[in-house]
C-alpha cells in the first residue's frame, strides 16, 4: 500500500509516490529528508519494489565494468589495510568509446563479485577449504550499504559448490542458493547420496538446508555441478549439473523452491571439442554459449544455442560463428551483442554481433583488468539496514 498521513493528504501522497518512483536512487535518498511523510514513502517496501521496476524498465544499454585499479588503502570490514578497487558504470557510445557514468570504490579486494540482481551485488571470498566460500556479502553500491551474510551451514569436504542470487517478486525478497556436491574421504559418495541445497532469505537473514531432488532423473544422482555462478532467469536459478550418464540444466524455482530438469540441446557437442561453456540470457531467452575447437580443422568456433520456448528442449536453435578458441565470454548486452575478451595479438574487450558478425573493440584503457560485466539497475535495497551485519560505507 502507499503510505499516507490522512485521507486529506491521500492525493498528494500518491502524486509524490509516483514522482519519486521514477527518480534515480541518489535523488530519492536526498528527498526522503524533506518530510516525515516523504521518508515514510521512500522506506515503504512496496515503494522500493515499484521504484526498482520503474528503473529496470527504463534502463539504458550501458554496462557495468568491474575493474582492478588499486589506488589507495582504506579500512575494510575484514582486512584493515586493503587496496581499493573501482566499479565503473559506463555507456557504450556509437564510436565504441565508453562514457563513464560513475566510479564507485569496491570495499574489499579479496571478495570477488559473483553475481548481480536488482541493484544488489553478491560477493564471496574463497575458503581455505577446496570448493567452498568463507564469507558472503551483499552490496548496494548506489546507497553505499554493505551487508555480511550469516555464516553458511557447515563446511564439509565438497566435490563442487556453486552460488546463485535471485529476486523473489511475489514476496519482494532476495534469496541466495548454494548448491553442494559432497566428497567422502576423497571419493564421491555412493549413488544413493544426493546433492544438497542451502537457501538464504534476506528478509529473515537465515539459511535453510534440504536435498536436491529432481523427479525426472528417476533416481540418478547429481555428483557435480558447474561452479560458474547460477544464472537467474524467468524466476529460476540455472546451473549445469552432471549425473554419471549425462549433463543437463538444473533449475531452481525461487517461488516454490522446487528443482527441475531442463534438457540441453541434443548432441550439442558433436563436431566441437569443448573448451568452455556458459549459460546466459540472449534477447530475453535462455541461451548456451559454447566455445571450442571445430573437429574438422581445429579452428576456433562458437556455438550459440538459444531456447526459443523456455523449458522446451525441442526449441533449442543453433548459430555457429567463428571465434578465437581462447576467447572468454563475459556477458550479453540488452541488444544481443556478446561481450568477449580476446587474446590474440593483445588482450581486447570486443562487442560481437552474432547476426552481422560485426566486431567492435571497446576502448578500455586496460582490458586485462575487466573481470565482471552486467547490465546495471539501481535500487534502494538495504537502505534500512535489515540486520546488525549491515554497514554504511560513508
Amino acid at each position: 500500500m502507499v503510505p499516507m498521513m490522512s485521507q486529506h493528504h491521500h492525493l498528494s501522497d500518491q502524486m509524490v509516490y509516483d514522482i519519486l518512483s521514477r527518480l534515480p536512487v541518489k535523488s530519492i535518498i536526498r528527498f526522503r529528508y524533506v518530510s516525515k511523510s516523504w521518508n515514510s514513502i521512500v522506506t515503504d517496501p512496496y515503494f522500493k519494489l515499484n521504484q526498482a521496476k520503474s528503473l529496470s524498465n527504463n534502463s539504458h544499454n550501458g554496462y557495468v565494468i568491474y575493474t582492478k585499479y588499486p589506488q589507495k588503502y582504506i579500512p575494510c570490514l575484514q582486512y584493515p589495510q586493503h587496496k581499493v578497487e573501482d566499479l565503473c558504470t559506463v555507456v557504450c557510445n556509437s564510436d565504441n568509446t565508453l562514457t563513464e557514468v560513475s566510479r564507485i570504490e569496491i570495499p574489499c579486494l579479496y571478495e570477488p563479485i559473483v553475481g548481480f540482481c536488482n541493484g544488489l551485488f553478491i560477493l564471496a571470498s574463497p575458503s581455505p577449504m577446496e570448493h567452498s566460500f568463507q564469507h558472503i556479502y551483499l552490496w548496494n553500491p548506489i546507497i553505499r550499504k554493505f551487508m555480511r551474510v550469516a555464516s553458511i551451514l557447515g563446511q564439509p569436504s565438497t566435490n563442487s559448490v556453486t552460488l546463485g542470487f535471485a529476486y523473489h517478486p511475489r514476496k519482494n525478497d532476495f534469496k541466495i542458493l548454494r548448491l553442494v556436491c559432497f566428497k567422502n574421504e576423497g571419493k564421491l559418495l555412493p549413488a544413493k547420496a544426493e546433492a544438497e541445497a542451502e537457501v538464504y532469505t534476506l528478509s529473515t537473514a537465515s539459511w535453510r538446508k534440504f536435498s536436491v531432488s529432481v523427479d525426472s532423473l528417476s533416481g540418478l544422482t547429481i555428483y557435480r555441478i558447474s561452479e560458474s555462478p547460477s544464472l537467474f532467469f524467468n524466476g529460476a536459478l540455472h546451473s549445469i549439473a552432471f549425473t554419471r550418464d549425462y549433463k543437463f540444466i538444473l533449475s531452481f524455482d525461487v517461488d516454490d523452491e522446487r528443482f527441475r530438469e531442463i534438457r540441453l540441446p541434443q548432441n550439442y557437442l558433436v563436431g566441437v571439442s569443448l573448451r568452455r561453456e556458459w549459460l546466459t540470457i540472449l534477447k530475453g531467452s535462455l541461451a548456451l554459449i559454447v566455445i571450442g575447437d571445430a573437429q574438422i580443422d581445429w579452428s576456433g568456433v562458437c556455438h550459440i544455442w538459444v531456447m526459443t520456448e523456455y523449458g522446451v528442449a525441442k526449441s533449442w536453435t543453433k548459430k555457429c560463428v567463428p571465434m578465437d578458441k581462447h576467447a572468454k565470454f563475459l556477458s550479453c548486452t540488452i541488444n544481443g551483442e556478446l561481450l568477449i575478451r580476446r587474446y590474440d595479438l593483445k588482450v581486447r574487450i570486443v562487442s560481437f554481433d552474432p547476426e552481422s558478425l560485426k566486431e567492435e573493440v571497446l576502448r578500455i584503457p586496460d582490458p586485462r583488468d575487466v573481470i565482471y560485466t552486467t547490465n546495471f539497475v539501481e535500487s534502494l535495497v538495504l537502505l534500512d539496514g535489515l540486520s546488525n551485519e549491515c554497514y554504511s560505507l560513508g
